[in-house]
């Protein structure tokens, strides 16, 4: 009884160590900061069962905490175009590209990357 309490704790930890690492190389990235500058273009579609459905595509220059710049392309699922002037946090990864955004204050962008959209 001992053993398979043993080999079902060592079988658990290497389950969640391979999903937290799994996890990390899938949907982890490199940090980019970007200011949004246009409305962005807006892409009429369906989705699944045919209701229409509008995205912004922006593609713009975001810079890493170095200052380091990258041409980033990006959508917003929403009714209207991001606010014009906003900050985001782009998460960006060699093999996905841009996976997540978010809306930071110009305070929180390090200052190498700052001094770039600026």
């Amino acid at each position: 009884m001992k053993k398979v309490m043993i080999t079902l704790g060592v079988l658990a930890v290497l389950i969640i160590g391979g999903i937290s690492v799994a996890q990390k190389v899938i949907m982890g990235g490199t940090p980019y900061y970007v200011q949004i500058t246009t409305d962005g273009e807006k892409i009429d579609e369906k989705d699944d069962a045919g209701k229409p459905m509008v995205t912004y595509r922006y593609q713009l220059t975001g810079y890493d905490k170095e200052g380091s710049g990258k041409e980033l392309t990006f959508d917003s699922f929403q009714a209207r175009p991001l606010r014009k002037e906003a900050y985001l946090k782009v998460i960006w990864n060699k093999n996905k590209g841009v996976t997540s955004w978010e809306e930071v204050q110009k305070d929180e962008i390090p200052s190498k990357a700052q001094a770039k959209l600026d």
